[in-house]
């Protein structure tokens, strides 16, 4: 009997946070070797493990998969794995495997499975726009090959040129692999999600982005909406998980100021004002936002997709989104005060 992954669809609970890939000085010249900072990396991990988020994706659009070279990723994967297995070997962690292929994310699959990680976050080839019955397939595929790891789906209408179609949840329910899906965050909590839900059920949540998570946890509740992701927590993660303990413990006015004052932070950002045009700057506005939070310093970005190429304007409101998030940050340290982090409780 093949072995299945770690944790199913119903353990996924909390935040999942969604971090980029730290990088040395010099990342952004085009002759640069061995980019990733992996002293960075193993803080990162162990920061975000320590101050109570509940899982860790890496190497989606923001993790920079797209511009990592193979043995970067490999040297990255492995710190990952080494750091997860030292602080917690239990904890859900989930390492991009995106490739323009089936065989090459095969590989990747392969190589975590021998790391001994959770499993991986993982949307699919782009080069070609994929129609329902391929994606099936490619989805089928890569769970049958690799049995023992978990797949969380990602799900960008930007980077892979379209919605993951309905019928192909019906086909992604019956994969035991298959235990989330990073929901497109413009449409969190519409006709779609509710429609897409309609067929996932209880088997694994469609994972909101944080701001949407209050009001699709209002209307769906906890079994169908108990995760949600964010890269905000690269940030900092306390506003985010105060909204995860508000929404848990029912909590409803605070949970509905919480989200009120994450909206008001994310306001100026791209991301909410033009989803398509936030697309072309991805990566250098998460990582311009993420070193000016203070809470990671994950360095410049690798070509092509790097900050000096960025509009002015939107490196601009990106700044005033970080200088809003750090006076929320302070506003949720008032109003609930200073989380204890999982080190400072082990002590007590």
């Amino acid at each position: 009997m093949s072995k299945l992954p770690k944790v199913t669809g119903r353990d996924m609970r909390g935040v999942m946070a969604y971090p980029p890939t730290p990088a040395l000085p010099g990342a952004e010249r085009v002759d640069a070797v061995d980019t990733v900072d992996l002293a960075e990396t193993e803080r990162m991990i162990r920061a975000l493990i320590n101050d109570g988020v509940d899982a860790i994706a890496l190497n989606g659009t923001l993790g920079e998969c797209a511009t990592l070279t193979l043995d970067e990723w490999k040297a990255f994967a492995g710190c990952v794995a080494e750091t997860v297995r030292a602080v917690n070997e239990d904890f859900p962690v989930f390492i991009g495997t995106t490739t323009l292929n089936t065989r090459d994310t095969v590989s990747r699959m392969k190589f975590l499975s021998d790391l001994g990680t959770t499993g991986t976050l993982l949307g699919r080839p782009m080069w070609g726009d994929m129609v329902a019955p391929v994606m099936e397939r490619f989805y089928r595929d890569v769970a049958e090959a690799v049995p023992d790891q978990a797949i969380v789906v990602y799900d960008n209408t930007a980077a892979f040129g379209g919605i993951i179609p309905r019928r192909v949840y019906k086909t992604l329910v019956d994969l035991p692999q298959v235990v989330a899906v990073k929901y497109a965050g413009g449409a969190s909590v519409g006709f779609r999600y509710h429609n897409d839900m309609a067929h996932t059920g209880t088997r694994f949540p469609l994972m909101s982005i944080e701001t949407d998570w209050f009001p699709a946890w209002e209307m769906y509740g906890e079994e169908l909406v108990g995760m949600a992701w964010s890269s905000t927590t690269a940030m900092g993660p306390g506003p985010v998980l105060e909204l995860r303990d508000a929404l848990q413990q029912g909590r409803t006015e605070d949970a509905r100021w919480l989200t009120e004052r994450l909206r008001w932070a994310h306001e100026p950002f791209l991301v909410g004002q033009d989803f398509m045009e936030f697309a072309k700057y991805n990566i250098p506005l998460e990582k311009i936002r993420v070193n000016g939070a203070g809470y990671i310093n994950v360095g410049k970005c690798r070509p092509p997709y790097t900050e000096d190429l960025v509009p002015e304007e939107h490196v601009m409101t990106t700044a005033e989104h970080v200088n809003r998030y750090k006076q929320i940050r302070g506003e949720v340290e008032q109003r609930f005060g200073v989380r204890a982090s999982k080190d400072s409780l082990a002590k007590v």
